[in-house]
């Protein structure tokens, strides 16, 4: 086993680091959607939109590993961990169905302004009564000669409010079950689609969220992914991704809130002494560490099972709940440490308001865990 980085990998997570930074160092999350939208644009310029997406669209044709090590960069230089995830969230949930599943001539119609920024996509699958069980989505679309009939509301979309792209989940075949729902790449111009106004939200910001309805929606068969039916294994892709490469950026915070925490430590003054001499400080600290590792190694080895086209669907849920649950800790612990500075907006608070929603996105923590037992037997 190599734990080593190669050169092309280190060179390029400092470049990130680096124009991030330079763009987005003093960021405070505004969850004004169109300075998203220029924000997506500046990603796209500096690649991050299209990290693992075909070369001949622009995109910079990284494999798993590559992409989560782009977006731990990214997580660790941009302190707007919202305006992170929403790039992630465009990518992993949306572009690769579209590269991976759409006909040749979508591929070419969208990859090119995904990979760009040019078009923000959003992925629409929960519903009000079909979250986890997400065999119970009631979003219909209805075949015609020439398309679909889209009917009915998906309760939360990230990037819903200033969408170009939704990447939908609907059931064109009732009595099939889970074998009919199918996938759609969904221009949000076409007339009977409504892109709600922005969730206020906990945390994240600097990602937009909403609901989407469609109303008699008439999709042209050609936005099509895959075959009638493949929705449900196609929604699982591209989770695979996602659960695996998304939470580089919590890998990141965790980076950045940890070299914070050390430095908050040798400089803060109790009793005397800097606080990081007290054992109840330093071992805190060193918990977090330990936690940040583990998660680091968990998620590596998920994106090379990927890599390496093997379909461990434990190690990528390991990951995932390794990564998120170590987040919420640490930034729990981070807030502690800072005592009430830690409490004032901003900072340790942010994080840890930003971290909450890891352990229910992209399957809940439970379900990963449903995921594990099943593979072990249980």
């Amino acid at each position: 086993m190599d734990f080593g980085l190669s050169t092309a990998q280190r060179e390029r997570c400092d470049r990130i680091l680096q124009e991030v930074g330079a763009h987005w160092a003093g960021r405070r999350p505004a969850g004004d959607p169109e300075l998203t939208r220029a924000d997506f644009r500046t990603a796209g310029k500096l690649g991050l939109t299209g990290l693992c997406l075909p070369a001949e669209a622009g995109g910079g044709e990284l494999g798993a590993l590559d992409t989560a090590l782009a977006l731990e960069a990214f997580g660790r230089a941009c302190p707007d961990t919202g305006l992170a995830f929403a790039v992630a969230a465009h990518l992993l949930a949306c572009a690769v169905p579209v590269r991976d599943f759409a006909s040749e001539e979508v591929r070419d119609e969208l990859l090119r302004g995904l990979a760009s920024g040019e078009l923000v996509a959003s992925n629409a699958m929960t519903e009000d009564g079909a979250g986890s069980d997400i065999g119970g989505i009631a979003v219909t679309a209805e075949p015609t000669g020439d398309g679909y009939l889209l009917n009915g509301e998906k309760s939360w979309a990230s990037n819903a409010p200033i969408a170009d792209l939704v990447v939908t989940y609907a059931v064109t075949d009732p009595r099939a079950g889970f074998l009919g729902q199918s996938a759609f790449a969904v221009p949000a111009d076409l007339p009977g689609i409504t892109l709600g106004e922005p969730l206020p939200k906990m945390g994240l910001a600097g990602c937009p969220a909403g609901r989407i309805r469609f109303e008699n929606c008439h999709v042209p068969a050609r936005y099509l992914l895959g075959e009638e039916g493949q929705g449900a294994a196609i929604f699982q892709h591209s989770m695979a991704w996602e659960r695996a490469c998304l939470f580089g950026i919590y890998l990141g915070l965790m980076d950045r809130q940890l070299a914070d925490c050390v430095r908050w430590a040798g400089e803060r003054k109790q009793f005397g002494q800097p606080i990081g001499r007290f054992q109840a400080v330093s071992h805190r600290i060193a918990a977090m560490d330990q936690r940040l590792e583990a998660a680091r190694l968990l998620l590596y080895r998920a994106c090379w099972l990927l890599d390496q086209d093997e379909d461990d669907v434990s190690a990528v849920a390991r990951s995932k709940v390794a990564v998120s649950e170590a987040a919420v800790a640490n930034s729990l612990d981070a807030l502690q440490l800072h005592g009430g500075l830690g409490y004032l907006a901003g900072g340790a608070e942010e994080q840890l308001r930003d971290t909450v929603p890891s352990t229910l996105f992209s399957g809940t923590t439970e379900i990963q865990r449903e995921l594990i037992a099943k593979q072990l037997g249980l």
